[in-house]
């Protein structure tokens, strides 16, 4: 009920009032007064005008179900955009896919889960890197997937995740008016400006081959990095000086992962999206060196 009250509101130009929203929902109301109250708790400021009903003024920065499907849902209809259809949520956690393994190992996991959390305290990146992940500061989540697809085809999904990405970032930037630019380098970090703002895995459970776990982790608030990366690495609020929320950006990811997932899914490989990815590369057309076994090829 707090997701379709959420979404009611957020989706109003104007006012709602209590009496609407319990006809809308079958329910009482002091059970719309509770979720309410429940939403002022969580940070959002909403008004409370008699004769007029609700309004609300300022959303927070958070990672909820309720904030992340309330973007998600038709008003009208109730049912849900994107890859996105149901929000495992977190404070903290020892790694999102950890959570996702989890889940699918137990399987009361459904296709389109989405796990996320405000901290993680054991993220792993890329070759085992420390994937530092602190609460407040950034997107750290990982889609789980059940394609008909073939186990060989599965690292195919990170392309697939660095475009839905590249593309829910430049929505959401472009709507608050900013001008950076944000493009893939080749094969799937997301950069803006030219400074790494988002690390994408993907990995396929070794019990159950038609498992795969997309793990994304975008650092949207971030304002300190270690020396051994700051020269490389940066955030969104870093490179437009904008302190964006976080759920706008999971939300435009869950419609554009939906779209370029369906194509992927059709064909089984990136034919139908190559047009798109070569058009969100950085470095198109330069030279780059492949870092093998044995060194740099």
């Amino acid at each position: 009920m707090k997701t379709k009250i959420l979404n009611v509101l957020r989706k109003s130009d104007g006012y709602v009032s209590g009496q609407a929203l319990c006809n809308m929902l079958g329910v009482s109301r002091t059970a719309v007064w509770k979720v309410i109250n429940q939403l002022k708790e969580e940070g959002y400021v909403i008004e409370a005008v008699q004769n007029k009903g609700y309004h609300i003024t300022q959303y927070p920065d958070i990672l909820t179900s309720s904030e992340i499907m309330s973007q998600l849902t038709c008003v009208d209809t109730g049912s849900t955009t994107g890859i996105i259809r149901e929000v495992v949520y977190y404070d903290e956690t020892d790694s999102t896919n950890n959570e996702a393994k989890r889940a699918a190992e137990r399987d009361n996991a459904a296709d389109g889960t989405l796990y996320i959390t405000e901290s993680q305290t054991g993220g792993r990146g890329r070759r085992g890197r420390n994937w530092v992940s602190p609460a407040g500061s950034g997107i750290w989540m990982s889609l789980l997937l059940r394609p008909d697809i073939s186990p060989v085809n599965a690292s195919m999904l990170t392309i697939v995740a660095a475009m839905a990405v590249q593309e829910a970032i430049h929505k959401v930037l472009t709507e608050d008016g900013h001008v950076a630019e944000c493009r893939i380098k080749w094969p799937n970090d997301i950069v803006l400006n030219k400074k790494k703002v988002c690390g994408i895995l993907t990995e396929m459970s070794a019990e159950m081959d038609y498992i795969h776990y997309v793990v994304i982790g975008i650092n949207v608030n971030t304002t300190e990095f270690d020396d051994s990366i700051k020269a490389t690495a940066s955030s969104l609020y870093l490179e437009t000086g904008d302190h964006l929320k976080r759920s706008r950006i999971v939300a435009a990811f869950s419609e554009s992962f939906a779209k370029y997932y369906d194509t992927f899914v059709k064909t089984q490989n990136l034919a139908g999206l190559k047009e798109d990815y070569n058009s969100m590369l950085v470095n198109k057309g330069g030279e780059v060196s492949v870092r093998g076994l044995y060194g740099y090829v």
